[in-house]
């Protein structure tokens, strides 16, 4: 990471980078270069802590703005498991939120409001199989951890959420990292041409 300054980190390749927030809402942009300059083109990840709620940005260098709502992929298999029933404070994302609150490092917590919203538009990009997806994670990941918990089996819950992340990441995240990598890079191939 190169020098900061008040536009953020300027790193080698001339790209910015910057993290924005207080403890319930945090933002993650990347600016293709100086956020000054005209004609420049950004992502910024918005999430809010609490409810793991929130949205993608993408300006592009045309000036057109695009908006991805997201949210966590333990709150998309819950509302995919309970439809129109669905409650944002449903037993099961609450025992969930006070297990995060009580049991889990802040530095898992900050890899995974980073990483999924990133999975759950991974996911959602399976056309059919993302309902295979989220059924899949509410059963082994929201089910299971609630159950382990239930019965105070802390550390099965702890280490069935952290592995779950991390294989959630890589069979989804990774496919939609490579994506929007590809589509920075013809971005910025064509301002330079």
């Amino acid at each position: 990471m190169g020098e900061k300054d008040k536009y953020g980190y300027k790193h080698d390749d001339g790209h910015y980078s910057k993290m924005t927030g207080n403890d319930k809402n945090s933002s993650y942009s990347i600016y293709d270069k100086n956020p000054s300059e005209k004609d420049h083109s950004a992502i910024h990840v918005n999430i809010n802590t609490d409810t793991g709620k929130g949205s993608v940005v993408e300006h592009g260098s045309d000036g057109k703005t695009t908006t991805t709502n997201t949210s966590c992929y333990l709150t998309s298999a819950c509302i995919k498991h309970f439809q129109d029933r669905f409650d944002d404070n449903c037993y099961e994302l609450t025992v969930l939120r006070w297990f995060r609150d009580n049991f889990v490092s802040q530095e898992d917590i900050a890899h995974y409001y980073q990483t999924a919203p990133v999975i759950v538009a991974g996911i959602d990009n399976c056309g059919k199989n993302a309902d295979i997806a989220y059924d899949y994670i509410y059963e082994n990941v929201v089910r299971a951890c609630v159950d382990a918990i239930e019965n105070g089996d802390y550390d099965f819950a702890y280490q069935r959420y952290k592995s779950s992340t991390l294989a959630l990441e890589e069979q989804f995240a990774r496919k939609e990292y490579q994506k929007r990598l590809v589509i920075t890079l013809e971005n910025s191939k064509a301002r330079i041409l």
